[in-house]
């Protein structure tokens, strides 16, 4: 009887390891991907991917083999004590949960092959307490065993989170299902852009009717609106809203002027009067309040790109932080990136287009830290030539790293268009990516893909409590988050 046991056992395993082993090399890039997306493995992601498939075929070659089968038995239960540890770090210790693997275990979930894995861990135990004659073997070899494998994963998962979040080989972590998709609302026109929230209520503004807005409520119901302003004969050329409520603003910083108005009121035309005027040239603006607004612009005296605060109402009416964005090159381009700012921290980020970092500040642009993103690039060569107006112009256009960023509460997400390690090239031409980022513990946290709408690709995007919303061409669509990444807000 123990031995037709110790038969079903080995032959069992030949067939799961076998089976195991043909399906990864069938699907071996996908395998490797998987791997690669492992909160535990990522960085030996390469190295693992070819290490078990040679692991499982030389067991399965042992237990096959008459004079070797008791050493395919310990090999074999070595090799399950170690992904079955594995699979319980991924369920209790993980961020998120990937996907599954391939292969005959691809219908389960996560908690299923983790008993599948128990029970024939401990059927080989069991097959190698009848076989091996030696029993004070047993008791020596079964722990020591046990003790390795564990061991092993332990230091695997140590070394790989030191390396991700210290030595940054660029390598990206997927939330499955980071974002599903909910609602999609047709604008009619490809002109909107987001303007800002206040909880699931969002504002869009209108880049060729600069004096036009609307907001999306909760249920996706649309409202326009209309801007009246007494000053129409300036020679406006980027007019832009942002809302912050109960107030909105309109601004051209070429001019340059702010208006302010309320959303207060349930009128659909809304009345907006000067705020500033002639005080300070920007290129871009975020309002902390009505009495405090954050500039991105370019120094007059040599074009670099500098941030400050507006004060209307104090004295002096800027105050530039010339310390903040430091340069090694041209102070343009390599200065160049968006300014975004978290409402609930009340700390503003500059994320640079050109290298992989990102500056925290508080509301009043004293730096916090400088952090980077897992994208490699330092720096950019971006070279430039002078024109006779003092301006800078790159010569050879080179395509941004970061090019969309939004905060919300203590998370920052950037769209990126840069491919890490192990990535497919398909889901690049199918997705935009982003990545999300914990600036208050200097963390990455995951990554997560939008796929394009038919052929319209992610121009925009907003976040709030419950939702990503995200514009394609006309079409406005709202997804649910995963749950993983909501508990990340605080």
């Amino acid at each position: 009887m123990k031995a037709k046991f110790i038969l079903f056992i080995r032959y069992f395993l030949v067939l799961l390891f076998v089976y195991a082993a043909v399906s990864k090399i069938i699907t071996f890039e996908a395998f490797q991907i998987q791997l690669t997306q492992s909160p535990l493995l990522s960085v030996y992601a390469n190295l693992i991917a070819y290490l078990v498939i040679i692991v499982e075929l030389i067991i399965a070659l042992l237990l096959t083999i008459r004079e070797s089968k008791l050493l395919g038995l310990y090999l074999s239960y070595g090799l399950l004590v170690a992904f079955t540890l594995y699979i319980y770090l991924i369920l209790n210790y993980s961020d998120f949960i990937p996907c599954s693997c391939g292969g005959i275990l691809e219908k389960m979930g996560w908690h299923e092959h983790l008993w599948f894995n128990i029970m024939v861990t401990i059927f080989t135990l069991l097959a190698i307490y009848f076989h091996d004659s030696k029993i004070k073997h047993f008791y020596i070899i079964s722990p020591a065993i046990t003790l390795v494998s564990c061991l092993t994963i332990i230091l695997l998962f140590l070394s790989s989170e030191h390396i991700i979040k210290k030595e940054n080989p660029f390598i990206r972590r997927f939330l499955p299902h980071g974002v599903v998709q909910d609602k999609i609302l047709d604008l009619t026109v490809n002109s909107f852009y987001f303007s800002g929230h206040k909880n699931d209520i969002v504002y869009l503004g209108n880049f060729t009717a600069p004096l036009r807005f609307i907001s999306i409520d909760e249920k996706l119901q649309r409202t326009d609106f209309q801007i009246q302003i007494d000053s129409l004969k300036l020679p406006y050329t980027n007019l832009r809203l942002k809302t912050v409520y109960p107030n909105f603003y309109l601004a051209d910083g070429t001019i340059p002027i702010i208006f302010i108005g309320s959303l207060n009121n349930k009128e659909q035309k809304k009345v907006a009067k000067v705020l500033s005027y002639k005080e300070a040239y920007f290129s871009d603006f975020i309002p902390i309040d009505s009495t405090a607004i954050a500039i991105k612009g370019q120094s007059n005296k040599n074009y670099h790109n500098i941030i400050g605060i507006l004060k209307p109402n104090s004295e002096p009416k800027v105050r530039i932080n010339k310390d903040l964005l430091e340069t090694k090159s041209d102070g343009v381009f390599d200065t160049d990136g968006m300014l975004t700012y978290s409402r609930e921290d009340n700390n503003f980020l500059y994320t640079f287009y050109y290298k992989n970092q990102f500056i925290q500040t508080d509301h009043n642009l004293s730096l916090i830290k400088r952090h980077t993103t897992i994208d490699t690039t330092k720096t950019t060569n971006i070279t430039t030539a002078k024109l006779t107006t003092g301006e800078n112009k790159m010569t050879t256009p080179v395509k941004a790293i970061n090019s969309k960023v939004i905060a919300h509460r203590n998370l920052l997400f950037i769209i990126s268009n840069s491919m890490g390690q192990n990535e497919s090239k398909k889901m690049w031409k199918q997705a935009s990516i982003v990545d999300v980022y914990d600036f208050t513990s200097s963390s990455y946290i995951a990554s997560f893909q939008i796929n394009h709408l038919g052929e319209d690709k992610l121009s925009d995007i907003l976040v709030t409590d419950h939702f990503i919303y995200g514009l394609f061409d006309k079409n406005l669509v709202r997804y649910k988050m995963a749950k993983s990444l909501i508990s990340k807000f605080h």
